[in-house]
């Protein structure tokens, strides 16, 4: 397990900017600017929702043209810039090229994110000024950066891990926003992960897509997917190290996939309304597969996040969400426990409250304890196959419904 520093020093390589650019009313940061000195291998991973906006299709694009040479991402907030039609596309490349022009390259290496309210065009005289604001201030102030591109956000998230490998050192970093409309297939969550390695293009797809699946994939805060969802990485190779044999591209995507998953981790903390963090380990399903099916299940469940927010181990509730995942589930093979905590040994497991299709002989004040604590792991075992999956969901309070019910006034 590599060790996540939960900030960004630097990157070799890689200045970054958040400013004020006029899109919020309250004076806070919002709008990022990410540059490399240098071009850079990069790699995106995109909303599964059929629905997608002009940034993200423009991403899709510029990276399946070439996916080698790109310079910088920019983000805004308010505006997600999606069902925006052809002026939305046309504002999406507009942004770019006010990118490339402050930076004397060309459009096609600039990406571009946005979040915020779908159906509304973006303020192009603001966001004008969050460029020209934002290349005038490239340094290493990555928390400005976190912080400018969050929404329903509490607070900026951000992680850094180094490497040692026997060709030399190097650093991976990322940055996340996301809080709400957050499900499996990632969501309302944007992310730019930046290496000063150097990697290919197929191999940074390959270790993107795995990281992706082990980590921004199995996360649940309220089941619904975004238009907007992007993953981008960006390796522009200026620690001068080049990972090659199988044992240091194995020690990527270890690297890799821990920051991912550390970074994913932070959107369910942080989710919109969230007490509790709550992990779901599905053991012995039918299939990997099929264990992951029913942990989103269970995590999307509002009457299982109710019951969590209540502090209620209410396991009718999980076994019923699992036998309607849509997978093979027997509930006379499964057992259920209940433990304070996450990352837990096999062998601490917790409080056994569903066995052999029937409770067991718990006591509810014991469950009730477990359950009020801020962190809980449940731990399924389907006892059918070897499939294994961990999701990682929380509760659903009032605060949620608050949030979301005045979210575009």
């Amino acid at each position: 397990m590599s060790k996540i520093s939960p900030s960004i020093e630097s990157v070799a390589g890689f200045r970054a900017a958040g400013v004020h650019a006029g899109l919020k009313k309250d004076g806070a940061l919002d709008f990022a600017l990410i540059v490399s000195e240098a071009d850079c291998v990069a790699a995106g991973v995109f909303t599964r929702n059929k629905v997608k906006a002009a940034p993200v299709l423009l991403d899709m694009e510029r990276l399946a043209n070439d996916a080698e040479s790109i310079r910088a991402v920019a983000t805004n907030t308010i505006s997600a810039n999606a069902c925006t039609g052809a002026i939305g596309l046309q504002n999406a490349r507009a942004t770019s090229d006010l990118v490339a022009e402050a930076l004397d390259i060309a459009a096609e290496q600039v990406l571009v994110m946005s979040t915020g309210v779908i159906g509304t065009h973006l303020p192009m005289d603001k966001i004008a000024r969050g460029v020209d604001l934002s290349s005038a201030n490239l340094g290493d102030d990555w928390r400005a950066a976190a912080a400018a591109i969050m929404t329903t956000d509490t607070r900026p998230k951000l992680g850094s891990v180094r490497v040692e490998s026997d060709s030399g050192a190097y650093t991976l970093a990322g940055m996340v926003k996301g809080a709400g409309m957050i499900a499996p297939n990632m969501a309302t969550m944007l992310s730019v992960i930046v290496t000063d390695a150097a990697i290919s293009a197929e191999a940074a797809g390959e270790a993107l897509r795995s990281a992706t699946q082990e980590s921004f994939n199995r996360i649940v805060v309220d089941g619904d997917t975004s238009t907007n969802d992007t993953v981008l990485l960006l390796a522009n190779g200026g620690s001068g190290v080049a990972p090659a044999t199988d044992q240091e591209l194995a020690e990527f995507q270890t690297a890799l996939t821990d920051l991912c998953r550390y970074l994913a981790q932070e959107v369910v903390r942080d989710g919109e309304g969230v007490t509790k963090f709550v992990t779901l380990d599905i053991i012995n399903a039918d299939s990997e597969a099929a264990a992951e099916r029913i942990g989103q299940t269970i995590g999307a469940s509002v009457l299982t996040k109710s019951a969590f927010y209540g502090s209620d181990a209410n396991w009718g509730r999980i076994v019923a969400a699992a036998g309607r995942a849509g997978t093979a589930f027997n509930p006379d093979s499964t057992s259920l426990w209940v433990a304070a905590g996450e990352s837990l040994p096999d062998d601490q497991r917790g409080l056994r409250i569903f066995s052999g299709g029937m409770p067991t002989d718990y006591q509810e004040a014991d469950a009730a304890a477990i359950m009020a604590e801020p962190s809980i792991t449940f731990t399924l075992d389907c006892g059918m196959g070897a499939g294994c999956a961990t999701i990682w969901t929380c509760d659903i309070s009032h605060d949620y419904i608050s949030i979301n019910g005045d979210y575009r006034s």
